[in-house]
Formats: structure tokens, C-alpha cells, sequence
């Protein structure tokens, strides 16, 4: 029986009880221990929603509720690896925050684990009561029906017939093992898709399985196995349907119709200079009205992609499925065929291209006046790099830029300028988190990794980007028309708590109960600029965030500050755009292409959908950098390097490397002449006798051990000398192991 508790609660007690009282709080449970009557039922369910629209708490089951953070009492999880003792760890299955998911363990004492990686299971979870890396400790209540799996892998195999596949997910420990009749082909060194469907053999630290090769990708060695192997373990389609293909080759070149004529406007786009598609081009002027002297006109022009891909196509079909394109050192997966995302959408130089474009005007102080929105048909008058453009915009124009200094770049900085005014007004998040750039060469192999340059350039069109999404958001809920919105809600409660209290460890103040707005984490990044902790501050300000994500209801951005926001400007390569762009066809009545029944009828699930992919293109794309990095790394074993520590768990201390970017991991193991303790509130390891620590946020130097192309995990050695030399006391004898009669918590 719940126990009855009044006054009337605040969000804290109501969190505080919601914890206390796990699978079972629901809005009727809250009401009886509050003991909560009359007009004040009304009060808590305003409470309640405003708790779910700020992030700090939403439904389990039914109507119970946990908070954001925390995990319902019973779910589903999959098993995502095993610990160096030996036990199973566990994710939820559905898990939508940016942050990861808060570690659930199963003994494998228990003798209804049969689990292997990749099983999926119905678990009852008790919170873990010393607050250390594991979140959860599971009690199985049932495995889930086993489906056949599919794996990615290198096969391998000796001249007695023996074959195993190593997977290419560091995660999965589980050794695969294929019969003799099942290789499909495969020779060693291989890399293989392969389904496996049986019971797993256990042992303590390796989990053996038996499997099948379904498909060969050829050899391992090779340099496009790399993203290769990120394309097929997100399941990342390569190759368009043939109907998709043939609708696309019936696509006609441009013609100006009933367009509005912008071919003489002198638009140019400003891209990286690897690109291939161009979605958006830009142009600006100072506004000729005498009614806002010092004010400027902009245009907007993006591809009209919805021009081509008809809502009941094929072609529709498949770009929906993809949901967006996919970006990896070596290659581009399109979210449509070339013939549409390297030709007729992209707004080549010199090319006749059909665009939806907005006119947009601002007063002198960056404020906006209007907005209007036409389909038109323009021709690009240069193709410009970021570069190209910085170095004229500084004084240093190429013979081919020369011409166009006081029609196009001037005048577009100097509207950049007043946008900036407004920017600087709505004062949106600002971080400063370092991008690398794999830099590979003819034969595909990385020949150097670079900071990615941040240029004036790349904010300027970044402004004019955001200010056409806001223009097709505000346009969008005047006509009280549906709306595919990139929201990006304010952090969790329990991030915030995280942050500050790690601040505290460094001595700076982070107070409680301050307002929570963008200028609240950009104040916090200029305390600590110029010192040892700014990078990583970013970072963790960063992982602070909520995911953005795409919905049909609108809860605003906070990273933007801003009320009202969606994605309009990159069609070719976002499924999201060409939705926006429907939708504004049909509200202003730009045409018989507009959103039909079936798009409105499914617009929630699309936007799960395309939130959904998005997702999984990250992941890829973050994968094969990091395979990248550890094939470049490779070659350096024992070599040594300076890093920052970016993460710090019960088994050890994630590093970050300084020069190559490359992330890696320093087993609480090799810490050796210690025993460490974790001390999360901290984010440190503390040695027990030493006193020696190792903070989030430290520069180490350390050695690397291992590098492992295949699943991208590099391992390193921490250099200490302090802890070299340090001789723990025979009387203790202790190490950094654990101990005899230690018993997990």
C-alpha cells in the first residue's frame, strides 16, 4: 500500500515519489497520497503535463508513470554485451533520448539466462542502490521468441574446415561458429552477413553459436569495407529498385511555365567542397524601400524536389523508406537516385532549376518584416566552396569570384550582419564541439585526419538556412495547415543534475533552479573558456541535450531558441523537407502536388519514421569514422599520445585523443599498484591508497594497445608515473582486481 503524504506536492516531491514508488505511480496514486481533492485535481493535471512537455517525466505503461531517465518496472530489453565479469548487460529496446540508456545487468548465475547478445527478453528491474555505472540489476520474467538474427562479420577459417565469424560490433563477444555445408562461399578473411536462429553454448567470458552465411561482401582488406560495413549492420539500402530507376529516368528537364523568373537574380551556392548535390542557394541585397533604410531582402532558393517525386510513386516509396541520405568518408548513400540528387534537383552552375524559394525582409536591428514564398526557376550563378567564398569575403577574391565581389558577396554579408543582430537577440545555444575530417587517398586509405575549420562562411549560410525554416514553420501554422516540425525539447531534469553537479567537482557554480534557456549553457561555456575543461564542458553541455527529432506537434527549439521551427531547405536529402515543401504547395496553393490524403493520414508515422532513420544514419556514420580511425591507428601500437579524458564508468576511463579525434578506452584493469573506486556524482576513479584520481575532463597521456579495424575499438594504457611508482602497502593487498569476497551492490 502506497503511503498517504500531504501538503500539496511541488514537481520535486512529485518526481521524489514517482522514484519511490516504481510501476506503480500513476495520476489516481499521486491523488490518494497527496491526499489531493476538488479543484486541486485540476492544479496536479496541469502540473503533470507541464513535468511531460519539460521533459521530466512521461508514461510506462497504461497510465503509470516514471520519470524521464528512469526505466518502467517491467520491459523489454536487448542484450547489448557482456561485462568483465562476466555478465550480460541490457538495453531498453525502445530508448528515444540522445543520452545513453542507463545500464541494466543480468547475473549469469541465473538460471534462466539462456540469453545471448541480440536476445530480447521481458525483465522485471530493480533500481541499483549505490548509484554506480549500472542503473538496473534484471530478473528475467521470460526470453522472447527467438527470431533468426542476422550479423555482421569476418569469416574465418583454417585448412581442417574449422570457420567462426567475428563480428564486427565490439558490443557482441558471441563466437559464431558455421558448419562446413553453411559457408556460402565464404573464404577467410571474408567479410559475411550471417543468420543465426540457435541455442547458444555458455561459457563464462565467450558465448559460442551456431550460424550460416547468407551473403559474401568480399575481402576485409578492402578499404570500402570500411563504411560497408556501418551500411549493412544499420541496414542502410545501397542499391534503388529498378521501378524506382525507370519512374526517375522519365524526369524532364526544367521549363519556366508559370514560375516566377529568377534566372536573372544573381543566386549562388556555397557548399563544401566535396559536394555533389546542392539543395539551397542564397542572394541578398540592402532593401531598396526608404521605409527600412538600413534593412536588407533576402532569397532562399531550394531545390523543388517535389516537383519530381510524386506522392503516390514509387520513387516516394523508397525515399521515405530511406528517410535521408547517408555520409561516409568514401561514399554517399542518396536518399534519391542521381539522376534526381547529383542532376536535375541540384542546382548546378549555369543550370535551369526548378526551386521553391522565399523572399524574406528584416529591419536594421535583424528583426523579421515579411515573408513570401514562390516556385520559380532559377539558374545558379557560381558554385561556390566555403572556402572560396572566406577567402573572398576577406579580401582575396579568385579570378572567377572577382566578378561577382559587389553583386553577391558583399551585399550577402552585409545582410549576414543584420541577421546576426537578431541572433544575437534570441541568443541560441552556441557550442564549440571539434569535428573531425577523414582526408583519404586514391586507393581509399586515410591519409590524414583534420579539425574540420569552422568559418564566418558556414555560419553566415547556417543563418539564412534557419531563417527559411522558421519562415515555412510560421507560414505553415498561419494557414493552419499540418506541419512536420523538428523539435528539440529543453534537458531532463536528471541531466541537469548530472551537469551541475559535475561543475561543482571543478569548483565551478552551476546554481539550482535557474531558469533553463539556451544563454544558461553558453554562460557556463564562457566561465570555463580558455581553460583545461572548455573542450570538454562542450562536450558534456552537449550530451546534456535532448535528441531533435521530427514531430507533428510543435514544442519549439530550444538548441535555436526558437518558438517555431521546421526543415525546408535540404530536400534532396532530408524526407522531412519535401514533406514541409508539400504541405506549403498545398497551403498556398502552388499546385496540384501538395500534400495528398495519404501523406496527412500518416504524418505521425512518418515522422517516427524518418526520427528513426536519422537516427540510424548517425550511427553509421559515426561507426565507420571510428573504424576509420582505428585502421589508421593501427600502425601506431605502442606508440604514445596526449588525450582528454571524455567518460568515465565502473570499468574504466574513455579518452579522446587530441590530435586524430580517435576515442578509446583504458580498462580499470590496467590500472595497476590500486584499487580504484568510482565515484560517479564526481566523474572520477580514485585509487584507495594512492589518492591518485582521474577525472572527466583530465589530460593523460596514454599508450596505445590495441586497434581494431574490424569493430573500430582502439584500447589504451594510461602513462602515470605517479602511479608507477607508487608501491601499494603489503598490508593492504590490494589491487586493482576485485576482491575475494566483493559483492556487486
Amino acid at each position: 500500500m502506497i503511503k498517504k503524504i500531504a501538503p500539496f506536492p511541488d514537481e520535486k516531491k512529485i518526481l521524489e515519489f514517482i522514484r519511490e514508488n516504481p510501476g506503480r505511480a500513476s495520476k489516481r496514486e499521486i491523488t490518494r497520497a497527496f491526499q489531493i481533492k476538488g479543484e486541486e485535481k485540476i492544479k496536479l493535471k496541469k502540473i503533470l503535463r507541464k513535468m511531460a512537455r519539460d521533459g521530466k517525466l512521461e508514461k510506462s505503461t497504461k497510465s503509470k508513470l516514471h520519470a524521464v531517465g528512469d526505466l518502467a518496472a517491467v520491459l523489454v530489453v536487448e542484450i547489448n554485451g557482456i561485462d568483465q565479469f562476466g555478465d550480460l548487460t541490457a538495453k531498453p529496446l525502445n530508448w528515444e533520448l540522445q543520452e545513453e540508456p542507463p545500464k541494466i545487468l543480468m547475473f549469469a548465475h541465473d538460471r534462466r539466462n539462456k540469453l545471448v547478445i541480440g536476445d530480447q527478453a521481458l525483465v522485471r528491474l530493480t533500481p541499483n542502490q549505490d548509484k554506480g555505472e549500472v542503473g538496473y540489476v534484471a530478473k528475467i520474467i521470460r526470453k522472447l521468441e527467438q527470431k533468426s538474427s542476422q550479423v555482421m562479420g569476418v569469416f574465418h577459417a583454417d585448412s581442417d574446415y574449422n570457420a567462426f565469424v567475428e563480428a564486427t560490433d565490439k558490443k557482441d563477444r558471441n563466437k559464431y561458429l558455421i558448419d562446413k555445408n553453411a559457408w556460402n562461399g565464404a573464404k577467410d578473411g571474408t567479410l559475411v552477413l550471417i543468420s543465426t536462429s540457435q541455442e547458444p553454448q555458455k561459457s563464462r567470458q565467450v558465448k559460442t553459436r551456431s550460424a550460416k552465411v547468407l551473403k559474401c561482401f568480399g575481402s576485409v582488406t578492402d578499404p570500402k569495407s570500411i563504411s560497408l560495413i556501418a551500411i549493412i549492420s544499420q541496414g542502410i539500402a545501397i542499391d534503388f529498385p529498378d521501378e524506382v530507376l525507370r519512374e526517375t529516368e522519365k524526369s524532364e528537364e526544367p521549363v519556366l511555365g508559370k514560375r516566377h523568373d529568377l534566372r536573372n537574380i544573381p543566386l549562388v551556392t556555397i557548399d563544401p567542397s566535396d559536394a555533389r548535390d546542392h539543395d539551397d542557394a542564397i542572394w541578398a541585397e540592402m532593401d531598396p524601400d526608404p521605409k527600412n533604410s538600413g534593412g536588407c531582402h533576402i532569397i532562399i532558393a531550394i531545390a523543388d524536389v517535389a516537383h519530381y517525386v510524386n506522392p503516390t510513386s514509387s520513387l516516394d516509396k523508397e525515399a521515405k523508406k530511406r528517410g535521408n541520405s547517408t555520409y561516409f568518408p568514401d561514399r554517399v548513400i542518396p536518399m534519391l537516385p542521381e539522376i534526381l540528387s547529383n542532376g536535375l534537383c541540384s542546382l548546378h552552375e549555369g543550370k535551369d532549376r526548378y526551386t521553391m524559394a522565399v523572399h524574406i525582409w528584416f529591419d536594421n536591428r535583424g528583426k523579421k518584416i515579411r515573408h513570401k514564398f514562390v516556385r520559380a526557376l532559377m539558374s545558379s550563378h557560381a558554385s561556390l566552396s566555403y572556402e572560396e567564398f572566406q577567402t573572398a569575403q576577406n579580401g582575396k577574391p579568385s579570378k572567377r569570384v572577382l566578378p561577382i565581389m559587389d553583386s553577391v558577396v558583399f551585399p550577402l554579408y552585409q545582410a549576414y550582419k543584420i541577421l546576426t543582430k537578431g541572433r544575437i537577440h534570441r541568443e541560441p545555444l552556441e557550442l564549440n564541439v571539434p569535428e573531425k575530417k577523414i582526408i583519404l587517398n586514391k586507393k581509399g586509405e586515410v591519409s590524414s585526419i583534420l579539425n574540420r575549420e569552422s568559418l564566418p562562411a558556414h555560419k553566415l549560410v547556417e543563418e539564412f538556412m534557419i531563417q527559411a525554416n522558421v519562415a515555412a514553420a510560421e507560414e505553415l501554422e498561419k494557414k493552419q495547415s499540418q506541419c512536420m516540425y523538428r523539435i528539440h525539447e529543453q534537458p531532463s531534469f536528471d541531466k541537469l543534475e548530472t551537469l551541475r553537479q559535475f561543475m561543482e567537482s571543478i569548483d565551478v557554480k552551476f546554481a539550482k533552479g535557474q531558469v533553463v534557456k539556451p544563454k544558461l549553457f553558453n554562460n557556463l561555456i564562457r566561465k570555463v573558456k580558455g581553460t583545461p575543461h572548455e573542450n570538454v564542458i562542450s562536450t558534456i553541455v552537449l550530451r546534456t541535450q535532448m535528441q531533435a527529432k521530427y514531430s507533428v506537434e510543435n514544442y519549439g527549439h530550444f538548441g535555436l531558441s526558437l518558438s517555431k521551427y521546421a526543415h525546408f531547405t535540404s530536400p534532396i536529402r532530408r524526407y522531412a523537407d519535401v514533406i514541409v515543401h508539400r504541405a506549403l504547395i498545398k497551403a498556398l496553393k502552388l499546385g496540384d502536388d501538395g500534400l495528398n490524403k495519404n501523406d496527412t493520414e500518416t504524418l505521425f508515422e512518418t515522422a517516427e519514421h524518418i526520427s528513426t532513420t536519422e537516427r540510424n544514419s548517425m550511427i553509421a556514420e559515426r561507426n565507420s569514422t571510428e573504424r576509420y580511425i582505428a585502421h589508421y591507428m593501427s600502425t601506431k601500437i605502442d606508440e604514445e599520445f596526449n588525450g582528454k579524458i571524455n567518460g568515465v564508468v565502473r570499468a574504466g576511463l574513455f579518452i579522446s585523443l587530441t590530435d586524430t579525434g580517435g576515442e578509446g578506452f583504458v580498462p580499470i584493469s590496467s590500472l595497476v599498484g590500486d584499487y580504484f573506486h568510482y565515484d560517479k556524482d564526481h566523474q572520477l576513479l580514485k585509487g584507495e591508497n594512492s589518492g591518485i584520481t582521474f577525472q572527466l575532463g583530465d589530460t593523460v597521456t596514454v599508450k596505445l594497445r590495441e586497434a581494431n579495424p574490424i569493430s573500430g575499438g582502439l584500447i589504451f594504457q594510461v602513462i602515470n608515473e605517479k602511479l608507477m611508482t607508487f608501491k601499494l602497502r603489503k598490508s593492504s593487498g590490494k589491487n586493482s582486481r576485485r576482491p575475494r569476497n566483493w559483492k556487486r551492490k
